[in-house]
């Protein structure tokens, strides 16, 4: 096609969105946390709203968020030098507006993606990396990494304290790397079994996600979990913090009191949007070393399903890849 690249895929990665698509999650008509998808999903009441933008998908479709690979061809109106660039795929891509605001598109869900020899993009949205990584390790990094560094860009994050949910998971381990670059004292809320793991990626401390969570104590919540716990979070707070979120595994139905939103001056952000600067970013962070990938195990693609059900354990810490190339 015109203005779009065919990419050799080298390697791809496992997401939250990559199951969550599959099961038909995003309806609005599912209530539950992330595995309810599977019995509320697809082929019940979940076709016409299951994916990212709110609209039916279209099928077959193939997945996988998170892509780099090699440059094989390109299409009218590409130069041709671009032909041999090793290339990460940006996962959220803007589309052009319809009046209703920012909209976008995601690698893998409205348009195939990188579970696949090879898959096409447009041209914009393959970025040249330049590093010594391999493409597995390189793979983990634009899904998860690029949603934690629009929530940190969206909220502000200076040399503060931050409260990081799900800080195992793939975002929420990116979200730790890229607060402490921004000189943030992290806390990250998980189990004590992976604290270490966490505190060897920068968190200055681990709090027990059952156990008690201190009020009044933080600038900016970055959540990815919601669920009954989500009052929690909001006291833990100070008066005119930000609360970001990009996610709800625990369930994403909450009740506010907007008395506390109000009368304590705090600000709320959803993200899903990313500009493009975003990404580019998060090449330059790459290639500069200043963020290292997470990897907690690799599979071949032809183990994906394998690889989804120790996904789906939530045992692990960061990401988990999925080699193509042979």
């Amino acid at each position: 096609m015109p203005r779009e690249l065919l990419i050799r895929v080298g390697a791809a990665a496992l997401n939250n969105t990559d199951v969550n698509t599959r099961t038909g999650w995003y309806s609005k008509s599912v209530r539950g946390d992330t595995a309810s998808g599977a019995t509320d999903g697809f082929g019940t009441n979940a076709d016409g709203d299951g994916g990212w933008s709110g609209t039916p998908l279209s099928f077959p479709r193939v997945q996988g968020a998170d892509c780099c690979g090699e440059v094989v061809a390109v299409g009218e109106g590409v130069a041709a030098a671009r032909i041999g660039e090793r290339v990460l795929v940006r996962p959220m891509q803007p589309v052009a507006s319809d009046g209703s605001g920012p909209r976008l598109i995601t690698f893998g869900s409205e348009r195939d993606g990188a579970f696949a020899q090879y898959t096409t993009v447009a041209a914009e949205h393959a970025i040249a990396v330049r590093s010594e990584l391999s493409d597995v390790e390189l793979a983990s990094f634009p899904c998860a990494f690029s949603t934690a560094e629009g929530m940190t860009q969206r909220a502000g994050l200076g040399a503060e304290r931050v409260l990081v949910t799900g800080a195992s998971g793939g975002v929420g381990s990116a979200a730790i790397q890229l607060a402490k670059r921004r000189g943030a004292r992290v806390t990250a809320l998980s189990t004590p079994a992976k604290a270490a793991a966490l505190g060897a990626l920068g968190a200055d401390e681990t709090l027990v996600r059952d156990g008690d969570f201190p009020e009044r104590t933080f600038d900016v919540v970055l959540d990815l979990v919601g669920g009954r716990r989500w009052n929690d979070l909001i006291g833990a707070l100070r008066n005119g913090g930000r609360y970001v979120t990009a996610g709800a595994i625990a369930g994403p139905i909450v009740e506010l009191d907007l008395r506390t939103l109000y009368l304590r001056d705090l600000s709320l952000f959803g993200c899903t949007y990313q500009p493009s600067g975003v990404f580019t970013d998060l090449i330059g962070y790459i290639e500069a070393g200043e963020i290292r990938p997470v990897l907690a195990g690799t599979y071949p693609l032809r183990e994906l399903r394998a690889a989804q059900e120790v996904f789906l354990s939530k045992s692990h810490v960061g990401k988990i890849g999925i080699l193509v190339a042979d």
